[in-house]
């Protein structure tokens, strides 16, 4: 049974004309007189009473009917959903982000994709690289933004280098600068700081301590195990000092005072990764555009 047959069939059931029914569809007559034949031989019933001038349909033709025209409106409705798809009015992204990058990087980006697609739902998963790249190895994102270099033992992915981000110190502005009150400071001067640091599994947290370690010191925690707004906060109230991307520095610079480290400082590269082996939906693909035209 096709589906070209099935239109042709409630054509004529509505026509109760074989001409008329050919018009309606756009075909020949002989044609479409052909392809009812062909699916009432593969139904094993005459579909319609065939009398000159007049046209009815059998028990096997009022029984198809109804079901021939859910299938008509079943297909025009996926054919309706697909290109609602297709032209992005409608579908999601699953994107995951450092907590970082939730704070800095994306409002601007996933407003301004918001304001252009509004159908499109989004989905954000925080979390640290690893546990992104694992989410995106199981097929539970579409794209995330993680911190370069991805373990060596994740899937296959492909990545595109999104920006390379300042890391700078956040302290309370009661508190001592630190570094001695110099405008700027190297890692060895926060030997001796009291450092709030992140949860286990940051990527921040093991930058700034293998930096620390390389400086030839083990970091001395006030505070450690939060997420970012907790860290900030913390920082806020006096309760030690913070290594944290220039970005979020920025946006959450209210009760903050930020001293940048001197070159070489700290750095991290951001990229923005999928799967190898799937291509991300085209709303997924629109926003990858977005994130890398910012």
């Amino acid at each position: 049974m096709q589906f070209q047959q099935l239109q042709y069939f409630v054509a004529v059931a509505e026509t109760r004309h074989f001409t008329r029914a050919a018009d309606l569809v756009h075909v020949a007559q002989p044609s479409l007189s052909q392809q009812i034949k062909a699916l009432e031989r593969e139904l094993g019933a005459d579909l319609f009473l065939r009398a000159r001038g007049n046209i009815t349909l059998t028990d096997a033709g009022e029984a198809l009917l109804p079901l021939a025209r859910r299938i008509l409106a079943d297909a025009d409705t996926a054919r309706h959903e697909v290109q609602e798809l297709a032209q992005l009015r409608r579908g999601r992204v699953r994107l995951g982000a450092t907590p970082s990058l939730c704070t800095g990087l994306l409002p601007d980006v996933l407003r301004a994709f918001h304001d252009r697609y509004p159908g499109i739902r989004l989905l954000i998963e925080e979390g640290g690289s690893h546990d992104l790249v694992r989410e995106l190895a199981r097929g539970a994102l579409d794209l995330a933004l993680v911190v370069l270099p991805l373990p060596s033992t994740g899937p296959a992915l492909t990545t595109v280098e999104l920006l390379r981000e300042d890391l700078v110190v956040v302290s309370s502005p009661d508190a001592p600068r630190p570094g001695g009150g110099r405008r700027t400071v190297r890692v060895p001067d926060l030997e001796g700081e009291r450092l709030v640091m992140f949860r286990h599994g940051y990527d921040l947290r093991e930058l700034t301590v293998a930096a620390c370690r390389a400086a030839g010191f083990e970091p001395d925690f006030a505070v450690e195990g939060g997420e970012m707004d907790a860290v900030l906060g913390f920082v806020r109230a006096g309760l030690g000092v913070a290594v944290v991307p220039r970005m979020v520095a920025t946006r959450s610079g209210r009760g903050l005072r930020v001293t940048p480290l001197a070159r070489p400082g700290l750095h991290r590269t951001i990229a923005l990764a999928h799967r190898s082996d799937v291509a991300p939906p085209r709303a997924a693909r629109e926003l990858q555009r977005m994130l890398l035209e910012r």
